[in-house]
């Protein structure tokens, strides 16, 4: 095959709260994507925290959700200050403690991921000021006008028929599919996507997230 006839590669948006477990699962997907389709991620932050603001929430969840500022504050700040490239492998680092390992929502586990971003401590600052709060708002609008205030994050825009972008809230799956089913998940991803006027397929969850 030349280097004319290579197939093309396909830039998925995805938008995410470090804190989401579900947004975890499906971000782990889309690596898996990466590796079986000539697929590039694109990331960006949204924020269930901003979501929610002015909404009837029981007190457990608006509990979560004031834990749910700080690193998210300190993704965009990483961004801004070092541009959107790093926010794969902050999310990845962040999101492995947080979920995989259940470590606390605190500034010491923020600046271990941090460190293991390569990225300076000091971004910690970022979960305690709302100093970037209006790059906050912006990226997480840019996300959310794609598919509307009625869902929640991940969302993921990906080409549609005639190269426009579709955006869905999704996918939601537990465990992570892997290998050639996680391609097979993107090609029907796609296929939707495609479909006009397509927007919904659901049903009820009977499984929490697995981090296996």
């Amino acid at each position: 095959m030349t280097a004319a006839q290579e197939t093309p590669v396909v830039t998925a948006d995805f938008w995410f709260d470090p804190l989401c477990p579900w947004a975890w699962m499906t971000s782990r997907w889309m690596l898996e994507v990466e590796q079986q389709r000539p697929v590039r991620v694109a990331w960006h932050v949204m924020s269930l925290a901003v979501l929610n603001e002015g909404r009837e929430l029981p007190e457990q969840y608006r509990k979560f959700l004031d834990e749910a500022w700080g690193p998210v504050r300190v993704c965009i700040a990483a961004a801004a200050e070092h541009g959107d490239e790093v926010l794969g492998r902050l999310y990845t680092a962040l999101g492995t403690r947080f979920h995989n390992n259940a470590e606390p929502r605190t500034r010491e586990t923020i600046e271990a991921a941090l460190d293991e971003a390569g990225l300076p401590r000091e971004l910690a600052d970022a979960a305690d000021t709302d100093a970037y709060d209006d790059l906050l708002r912006a990226s997480h609008k840019e996300g959310i006008s794609l598919v509307g205030e009625d869902v929640g994050t991940p969302v993921i825009a990906v080409p549609g028929a005639d190269g426009e972008r579709v955006a869905f809230f999704g996918p939601v799956v537990t465990p992570t599919p892997r290998g050639e089913a996680a391609a097979r998940l993107w090609d029907g991803t796609l296929l939707v996507a495609s479909t006009p006027g397509f927007y919904e397929i659901k049903r009820t969850r009977t499984a929490g997230p697995s981090f296996d």
